[in-house]
């Protein structure tokens, strides 16, 4: 087992979730030997030794485990006629009942409160108490996880053995165009990442949630994110991609602002460049420009993945010259969303006429040549007021797409590292890997997968931790064991 089986439980009772389960459960004439507590231990001891999500692994796990934790555990219980040993009917009953009770009356497609609230718990109780505050970014990602169910037809929802499911999209590393449809769920989590100008963390999954491919993956996870507040963890920098940001600000962007996180998200093409005006100055890239920046200023993209160091050199050049235009903030964002913007030339980041104090700026600075001849109200008032629909949806921490968001939005990548768990190499999540069907049970599978694999990433960046503490100090690294493989056809040798 790679992950220690102290180390699971300790997680199960810091999450406080077995107790709560078994309160829920109904009372049956005869006691039940498989405890919700040990159910748990059984899942995540299975998945830990890279087992697909079966009931029938998780009675394996538990019934090889040595004797003492089996009686310790309740897997082997004395009865009158002699010791008895755990069942798979025993453990499919008290799965079932279970997942009864955390699912909800009416299934819509999304989680209960309950189911919610347990892998929420579960999930934070893998993460350990030293790293915790560590950092508050975090990195969000939603990918696909079929069901085992198949549908009665294409086109209808809600039908055949798995009525939650639904027909949703993935790229499979292709674009858009050419991507396929698949039947199942959205598996969306966000992983920690350091922040900004802080130091390495650990790449642990906080949150995880699962919905059905008919609802939309990121206002459930916002829903999720703004409920973390309330439980004590306070949100930072929040990075995301375009499939986030596009969508409308009222299920995404507005709710974790007013949460107090930190949007660093790239834009969807539909959404770069000037969008409208507003007092005069030009809405671009959720920013607010003078009336006379360039045009072409204006329609900067970020940069390709493998740039070269010349091209980037010019297009920080060209990001640097068109945050001069952007008008400056001049208070901050009130509770209400309404912040005041003022001139940049007020701000002495350009030189305008129409700002005579601005004029005697150095000529290093860009100089509007041709001012507007009836000047809006961005050129002719000292500050203008932009409510919270001003740049709803693209508005966020740094200017984009500069050096400094570029900088940041690299954080993401660590959202893409937890997709490995559907490399087939590792513990892959295909078709199969539970045959369940339901939200629920698929959601507690994933949760007590993404436990286990926050134990395998924190032991791997505890040990380069340890292996950099010795360089620095001038000692080589310790050397870890390989086994020794022969090669194929090889004669082994005499003893």
């Amino acid at each position: 087992m790679s992950v220690p089986l102290k180390v699971i439980e300790d997680i199960i009772d810091a999450s406080g979730i077995a107790p709560v389960i078994e309160d829920m459960l109904p009372a049956g004439v005869r006691g039940r030997q498989l405890s919700a507590r040990t159910l748990f231990t059984g899942m995540m001891a299975a998945l830990a030794d890279g087992r697909p999500a079966h009931l029938t692994r998780v009675l394996q796990a538990l019934i090889t485990l040595p004797g003492a934790d089996q009686r310790r555990l309740g897997v082997v219980t004395a009865r009158q006629d002699g010791p008895h040993q755990l069942t798979y009917r025993q453990v499919e009953h008290t799965f079932r009942l279970i997942t009864r009770a955390l699912s909800k009356t009416q299934p819509d497609g999304a989680p209960s409160d309950q189911l919610q609230r347990a892998c929420d718990q579960l999930l934070e109780a893998s993460i350990p108490g030293r790293v915790k505050a560590a950092s508050t970014s975090l990195a969000a990602d939603w990918t696909d996880v079929e069901a085992w169910a198949r549908p009665v037809t294409h086109n209808a929802a809600g039908t055949g053995a798995d009525p939650e499911a639904a027909w949703g999209h993935r790229n499979v590393n292709l674009k858009i165009a050419r991507g396929e449809m698949f039947y199942g769920y959205y598996y969306s989590a966000v992983t920690m990442v350091n922040d900004e100008n802080g130091p390495a963390v650990p790449e642990l999954t906080r949150r995880i949630t699962i919905t059905s491919c008919a609802a939309d993956p990121a206002a459930a996870l916002a829903s999720v994110l703004t409920s973390m507040p309330a439980a004590g963890l306070a949100l930072g920098d929040i990075l995301a991609d375009s499939g986030y940001s596009h969508r409308i600000p009222a299920t995404w962007a507005s709710p974790l602002r007013a949460a107090g996180a930190s949007l660093v998200v790239d834009l969807h093409p539909s959404d770069r460049g000037p969008r409208g005006t507003h007092e005069g100055a030009i809405i671009a890239s959720g920013n607010l420009y003078c009336p006379c920046t360039p045009a072409g200023l204006l329609q900067l993209v970020p940069l390709p993945p493998g740039a070269g160091a010349a091209d980037v050199a010019v297009h920080d050049q060209q990001t640097a010259e068109l945050a001069r235009y952007k008008l400056g903030l001049h208070t901050a964002e009130d509770a209400d969303g309404y912040r005041r913007h003022a001139c940049p030339a007020t701000a002495g980041k350009l030189r305008c006429p129409l700002r005579p104090a601005s004029m005697t700026l150095s000529r290093d600075r860009p100089e509007i040549l041709a001012p507007p001849g009836h000047p809006p109200a961005c050129c002719t008032r000292q500050t203008i007021t932009a409510g919270p629909q001003i740049a709803e949806k693209t508005r966020q921490k740094h200017h984009y797409p500069s050096a400094a968001w570029r900088q940041s939005y690299r954080r993401r990548t660590a959202a893409e590292r937890l997709n490995a768990i559907k490399d087939t190499a590792t513990t892959s999540i295909g078709r199969g890997w539970i045959r369940l069907t339901g939200l629920t049970p698929l959601m507690l599978s994933l949760t007590c997968l993404t436990a286990v694999r926050n134990q395998r990433i924190l032991n791997a960046f505890d040990n380069r931790q340890g292996d950099s503490t010795q360089r620095a100090a001038g000692q080589p690294p310790k050397t870890r064991s390989r086994r020794r493989r022969e090669p194929a056809g090889a004669t082994p040798a005499p003893p």
